[in-house]
């Protein structure tokens, strides 16, 4: 179980499980509302401040707060430390209550699931966000060059607009570029291998669209590289 594992390792283990689940859907919710109670429940339990267990995990008593009212989760990079904390399985956290063993192994492919699908889902909107700033950056970029083409002004701030415009160009591909290399996966057109580039295997591969002609890390052969959200 993930539990068993050191606690550096049990988010690490929860990922990698959830790469089993394919392309499976099915329509799990996490309960901000219950995961916010039971850990508020928990903390009284362990005669914890919401100020005192802020200071455990080095954040704010702010953040506790949403986590109690169903405004927000906690960070995953925080999650194992304060299952520590309140004495409860990651499991446990999200399904918003102690689970017993006999339900543990349906509780926790019901979580996983839903985890797989909530990731799907925001890479969905990081793509689409890839988009957008692509199109605000090419629009930057072509007002300062038009401003500096048709309005009077000396050629030395002609200059410092397309070099600003320039500048803010680059900065909006690289932020979008840094969205599609972390958002899904590439598949190996050889192998069928999903992976994650480096950024600059990334940004210096020939492209159509989102397919990009790379090195597969596993059969080490090039091919056009298409990006996909589900990993098999």
């Amino acid at each position: 179980m993930v539990d068993d594992l050191p606690l550096n390792q049990r988010y690490v283990d929860f990922r990698v499980r959830i790469s089993y689940i394919g392309k499976r859907k099915e329509e799990y919710k996490i309960d901000q509302i219950k995961t916010g109670k039971f850990i508020a429940e928990r903390r009284k339990l362990m005669h914890l401040t919401q100020v005192q267990l802020a200071e455990k995990l080095s954040i704010t008593d702010r953040a506790v707060s949403k986590w109690e009212t169903g405004k927000s989760m906690p960070d995953c990079t925080i999650i194992p430390e304060l299952c520590d904390i309140l004495q409860i399985s990651i499991n446990d956290l999200f399904n918003g209550e102690v689970v017993v063993m006999e339900n543990y192994k349906e509780k926790s492919e019901k979580l996983l699931l839903e985890m797989a699908t909530q990731k799907e889902e925001a890479d969905k909107k990081m793509l689409s966000m890839e988009i957008l700033v692509g199109v605000f950056s090419t629009i930057i970029l072509l007002s300062f060059i038009l401003m500096a083409s048709l309005a009077a002004m000396q050629i030395w701030l002609r200059i410092c607009l397309i070099v600003g415009g320039f500048i803010l160009f680059v900065i909006g591909i690289f932020f979008a570029l840094k969205i599609e290399q972390t958002a899904g996966y590439y598949q190996c057109q050889k192998c069928n291998h999903q992976y994650v580039p480096t950024f600059k295997s990334v940004f210096f591969a020939p492209h159509i669209n989102r397919t990009r002609y790379m090195r597969c890390p596993k059969c080490g052969k090039k091919s056009w590289n298409k990006k996909v959200l589900n990993k098999e």
